[in-house]
């Protein structure tokens, strides 16, 4: 089986790729466009993984060629930042819309399946648990970047009746954990970063006691594996996290480590002033189990980190 990683030296990317076991994959191709530079993600890899590395860029590239031979790709190349994204929507638009339209169309053509990332973000509702079946009332996003992976989520639906597409949708919750290409612009990872720079956790005001999805890399890692393992790309949507928990719970985690924490308050206008759970029985079911620990992610970050101090 031959595989494709777009976003290959992301958080999540960085990580998936040194899970892989020799001799699961007759080779793996790594696509980045080295935008964020993080080069160390290609750092140490395995010699016994046939990987090959392309700098390109989604919006360009010739992917007919990229993906002649590929059985599966998993799309993880997009712009993140929930909260940077008001400021940068169309570019979110391009790289987030476009760019799995284009990646998805090159899929239909070369009969390759698809693993698509979205995320939990696509929520925006009244109610307090929330699944995939939800109506479409529900789906609510409150930042261009959810509103673009909603909008793929879509397109994605339509491409696969109309052209026999074989892909799945995975609806992150917010990752936290260690990887080469760590990121410490979500919630988690962020606060673990102003802690340890001895810098005050910048809260929603409104969000100490809200719920809120989150997912824990090692299980983001182990759900994709999962996916390609049972070749389960029949155009289904599956909400993947280790838990529902609130800022609090997060500041508390983080607090058994860096005792001196201190939480400031503030507003954001792409913060919502909804709470709820979101529910993971739909993946559960087909015999996955989420393993993910919060304390666990914590320390191994904090000691990443530890001594750091801002100057």
């Amino acid at each position: 089986m031959n595989l494709l990683v777009t976003g290959a030296l992301g958080h999540i990317g960085s990580r998936f790729i040194r899970s892989i076991p020799a001799g699961k994959f007759t080779s793996v191709t790594l696509l980045d466009d080295l935008s964020t530079q993080r080069y160390p993600s290609l750092f140490e890899l395995s010699p016994d993984i046939p990987f090959r590395f392309i700098e390109a860029d989604i919006l360009k590239a010739d992917l007919d060629a990229l993906l002649r031979g590929i059985d599966v790709v998993i799309h993880l190349a997009a712009r993140t930042n929930a909260e940077a994204s008001v400021e940068i929507a169309a570019e979110v638009e391009r790289i987030n819309f476009q760019g799995t339209e284009r990646i998805a169309e090159a899929c239909a053509r070369s009969g390759s399946r698809l693993v698509f990332l979205s995320t939990t973000s696509v929520y925006g509702v009244q109610q307090e648990e929330v699944d995939e079946n939800c109506p479409i009332t529900d789906l609510q996003p409150q930042s261009p970047y959810a509103d673009s992976k909603l909008k793929a989520e879509l397109m994605l639906q339509r491409l696969g009746a109309s052209s026999r597409l074989r892909f799945t949708t995975c609806r992150f919750g917010t990752i936290f954990g260690v990887s080469p290409g760590i990121r410490f612009h979500t919630a988690v990872n962020k606060f673990i970063w102003q802690a340890c720079l001895g810098l005050p956790l910048t809260v929603w005001s409104s969000a100490m006691d809200q719920k809120r999805p989150y997912l824990d890399l090692e299980d983001a890692v182990r759900a994709l594996h999962f996916l390609i393992d049972r070749d389960l790309f029949s155009g289904e949507t599956y909400n993947v996290l280790t838990m529902n928990a609130t800022v609090r719970d997060i500041v508390e985690a983080i607090s058994a480590f860096v005792p001196d924490v201190k939480v400031s308050l503030v507003d954001s206008r792409i913060m919502n002033q909804l709470s709820y759970r979101v529910s993971c029985r739909k993946f559960t079911a087909l015999g996955f189990q989420f393993t993910g620990d919060l304390r666990k992610q914590v320390a191994e970050s904090v000691a990443l980190l530890r001594g750091v101090r801002r100057w």
